[in-house]
């Protein structure tokens, strides 16, 4: 098959959206379909390149942060993508399209299967829902909704990441929604042996800002400070300021590093040294990170929320924390005891056998397969 990929941010821009679009869209090349993706240029990435077998096109954006898409970056994404994607869908003839996000790229994704009478597949992320992420979209979905109706309705399939985001966005969207988790690779992300750093690291992946609640990281590290450990965000944000100033203020400078934007490579590689995944978000759909954390074998310390739920088997691998001075009895309950410490590891790597990338992209290519019939 030939699917058109459209998605506003794909590695190295983006969070873990793209990532998964990335992984997905790699793993259907490997097994023959050809891949092209549209989506937004930044800074000097080329415009035009193969990557991996997939075609990249780049169009004019006006987004000016790696980790962040505002609304004018993704408004000049539609304007401009919508052009390529025309001039490309007359000269290579895709059988399908792939969009992951209902906001901004599935109005796209909408508009040309409307002109070109191709069949789009809506993979939705939890920012994709109202109510999701409403620190993000509520204001924008306060006059978006009504003109996302048609992207959910008109689509040949919609796949959610996650349990919770299905379960929301039928609320608002009565259109037929499967779940698709986000996967993957066991063989690429293998711990082995599964051990117990010899001062506990403790870990955060993801972009400083409001939905991902870093603050309470350091607020609960620091009723902390009689144990052994270290901690090390990855990430950058708009809160970069406000942490570094928390950690002055509790003097925890030493015990905690702020890594900034990192590679996905990088993030397997700091895994790789790390114990626990500590992140109170606010919101979340299925988190990557999350994801890779089990592959890597880290125990999961994690607000009770959104797809986190489909991460942890509670008191087995981690724990789902419903009040924010929780977070403390659990990490030093795990800190305190390298045994079962150890034990939610092997459990966390275990769980991931259930998230295996090879099983997410049969789903995928049996979905474009069937409707293609």
């Amino acid at each position: 098959m030939r699917i058109l990929v459209l998605i506003h941010e794909y590695p190295p821009v983006g969070g873990g959206g793209g990532r998964v679009a990335q992984d997905i869209a790699e793993g259907l090349t490997q097994r023959g379909h050809e891949i092209v993706i549209i989506t937004s240029h930044f800074g000097d990435l080329p415009k035009d390149e193969f990557v991996d077998g997939i075609r990249i096109i780049r169009v004019p954006s006006l987004r000016k942060e790696a980790f962040r898409a505002g609304f004018p970056s993704m408004a000049a994404y539609l304007l401009s993508g919508f052009w390529a994607g025309f001039r490309l869908i007359g000269k290579w003839r895709p059988d399908a399209i792939h969009v992951h996000f209902a906001v901004p790229a599935g109005a796209l994704a909408w508009a040309l299967s409307k002109l070109k009478r191709i069949p789009y597949l809506l993979t939705a992320h939890l920012g994709d829902v109202p109510g999701g992420a409403p620190e993000k979209t509520g204001k924008w979905f306060r006059w978006i909704f009504p003109l996302s109706k048609p992207i959910w309705r008109d689509a040949a399939q919609v796949v959610a990441v996650s349990e919770f985001t299905r379960q929301l966005a039928l609320k608002h969207y009565p259109v037929e929604i499967s779940v698709i988790h986000n996967g993957v690779d066991l063989d690429a992300l293998n711990p082995h042996p599964i051990q117990i750093q010899t001062t506990p690291r403790l870990i955060f992946a993801g972009r400083l800002m409001k939905q991902k609640n870093p603050l309470q990281i350091i607020r609960t590290l620091a009723k902390l400070q009689d144990l052994d450990w270290e901690f090390t965000f990855l990430g950058d944000g708009p809160l970069r300021s406000d942490l570094e100033n928390e950690i002055a203020r509790y003097q925890l400078e030493k015990r905690i590093s702020l890594h900034g934007w990192v590679t996905p490579e990088e993030v397997i590689a700091e895994f790789a040294q790390s114990d626990i995944l500590f992140m109170p978000s606010l919101s979340e759909g299925l988190p990557v990170v999350g994801v890779q954390a089990l592959a890597m074998g880290l125990a999961l310390v994690v607000s009770n929320i959104g797809g986190f739920v489909d991460l942890v088997n509670e008191g087995e691998n981690g724990f789902l924390v419903d009040e924010p001075g929780k977070y403390e009895a659990h990490l030093r309950r795990l800190l305190l005891d390298a045994e079962e410490l150890l034990a939610f590891r092997k459990a966390s790597r275990k769980k991931a056998e259930e998230f295996s990338l090879e099983n997410i992209i049969t789903h995928y290519e049996e979905t474009f397969l069937r409707r293609e019939k």
